[in-house]
């Protein structure tokens, strides 16, 4: 966690808001659960807040959520810096032609896919998520974004698992995250 963000009044409570559920969705896995943190329309602000003030002057045209919680801090993000929204989705969710990425997970596997079309060529994208564990998500949703042609700028998170190393996956490309899970 960066100095600055140490010193913000509004991580502690942005850090105890999230509730962990353990063995969800399979034994072994400490779920992070954000909804618990979507209940206080303070924290949820606060959250949103932090991540505008971050982006508002990068010059980011493309803010891609991740389905589905990248759905929930992805939206207003892009509203408040200008951006476009982008939606990354589970197999089989958007109509028309898609881009499509597999990726390993912590319990398993999964997909994106993307609208083509959705990202020109030259544009500067924020990756939004919830959470950065093993990184695969986050691996995914960068590949889609550039074979369109965008540039990744950064990836935001809620939450980081550190102890996973999701971010050794990413060749260097920049996270910002707010908390380090529970």
């Amino acid at each position: 966690m960066s100095a600055l963000k140490a010193d913000d009044p509004r991580i502690p409570a942005i850090q105890s808001s999230i509730r962990v559920v353990p063995d969800f969705p399979k034994p072994g896995i400490m779920f992070q659960d954000i909804t618990t943190l979507l209940l206080d329309p303070k924290v949820f602000r606060d959250t949103i807040d932090l991540f505008v003030e971050r982006y508002k002057c990068k010059n980011i045209s493309v803010v891609a959520g991740i389905e589905a919680r990248g759905f929930i801090f992805g939206p207003p993000i892009a509203l408040a810096i200008g951006a476009k929204f982008v939606p990354l989705r589970k197999p089989k969710k958007l109509p028309g032609e898609v881009f499509r990425q597999e990726y390993d997970l912590e319990y398993g596997s999964d997909c994106l896919e993307m609208h083509v079309g959705a990202v020109a060529s030259g544009e500067s994208a924020l990756v939004v998520d919830d959470l950065i564990a093993t990184g695969g998500t986050l691996c995914a949703a960068m590949k889609l974004l550039e074979c369109a042609g965008a540039e990744v700028v950064e990836c935001a998170c809620v939450i980081e698992i550190p102890a996973l190393k999701g971010r050794e996956r990413l060749n260097g490309k920049p996270v910002y995250v707010l908390v380090d899970s529970q």
